[in-house]
């Protein structure tokens, strides 16, 4: 097999000759996607949130956000696998010091397939393979995926975006007819997430519209509540913007979508939305369909697609 060269979402080129035979996954979606191309066997460790019952022998290197990094160089790994949200850039650079380290960061359902293509690249798998057929099923997906939106971030670093708060525009309703949605994240502060996500993006091509798709996250917390003047954000991640619960009703969703990860919403906070949003539909979804990338996109948009349906 001629030696694999390719470029992972950091911009780092990594060089395979021989496909990694001792791999460990810091990432529990590509630890499942590991798992479905067959290469179950090469996972050497994984974190302690990879609970896929094929690697519940094998030993934990700590969480996504607290690797033990020692734990991680003691399994002697030939490829780390990491994503650049779940986990800290310390780790990863302690890591980069001595062992390939491939990082993902995919924001479109598309940039999922393509990691699960690259995961399958670096591993081997050839024509005759079983694993080809996942990938065939993956690309038939990826035919079918419609274009999200488009998230622009104004080039100075002060997203200026009162006027999107209070715009009635925001709460109209989409030309294309959409179903409207609102979908926490956290709660304490309440965060959701914007277009430029891939939760987001699974949600586009399950026909719903993210009502704070076009939100950005202010500096600091003050101001992304309306309560002071934002600074400058530069460098620093805009995606995931936490909000009171007045704007959140000012957007008028038909639906709220609650996520069992990576906050499991208890029923009196469901019953906050409810009373603050009579109007709104509330479903409850697995966060694993919403965020998990790669292998296990491939079933989770059907059944997004049935639960979020109007029954």
């Amino acid at each position: 097999m001629p030696a694999i060269k390719l470029t992972d979402d950091l911009g780092r080129t990594l060089v395979f000759v021989h496909p990694p035979a001792r791999i460990v996954s810091l990432v529990p979606s590509d630890t499942y996607s590991l798992i479905a191309l067959g290469a179950v066997d090469r996972l050497v460790g994984r974190t302690t949130y990879c609970e896929s019952p094929e690697v519940a022998h094998l030993p934990t290197v700590g969480g996504t956000k607290d690797v033990d990094v020692d734990a991680v160089f003691a399994l002697a790994p030939h490829l780390v696998i990491a994503n650049q949200e779940e986990n800290t850039r310390v780790v990863l650079e302690a890591l980069a010091a001595r062992v390939p380290v491939l990082v993902s960061l995919p924001r479109r359902v598309n940039d999922g397939i393509a990691h699960l293509a690259r995961l399958a690249r670096i591993l081997g798998v050839g024509p005759k393979d079983p694993a080809r057929a996942l990938i065939k099923r993956a690309y038939a997906l990826r035919d079918r995926t419609v274009p999200s939106e488009v998230l622009e971030t104004p080039p100075d670093g002060l997203p200026v975006i009162e006027s999107q708060r209070r715009s009635k525009r925001e709460t109209a309703p989409r030309p294309d007819g959409r179903v409207r949605a609102f979908i926490p994240i956290w709660n304490n502060p309440l965060m959701t997430m914007n277009a430029d996500t891939f939760g987001s993006d699974v949600l586009v091509q399950c026909g719903i519209a993210n009502v704070f798709g076009q939100r950005l996250r202010l500096y600091p917390l003050a101001a992304d509540l309306g309560k002071s003047a934002p600074q400058d954000s530069s460098g620093r991640d805009v995606r995931y913007p936490r909000l009171s619960l007045f704007e959140i009703k000012e957007r008028e969703p038909d639906l709220v979508i609650l996520p069992d990860e990576p906050y499991n919403f208890t029923e009196a906070e469901e019953q906050m939305f409810r009373d603050a949003l009579p109007k709104a539909r509330i479903v409850r979804v697995s966060g694993k369909d919403l965020f998990w990338y790669g292998a296990w996109t491939i079933d989770a948009l059907d059944r997004l697609n049935r639960e979020l349906a109007q029954g």
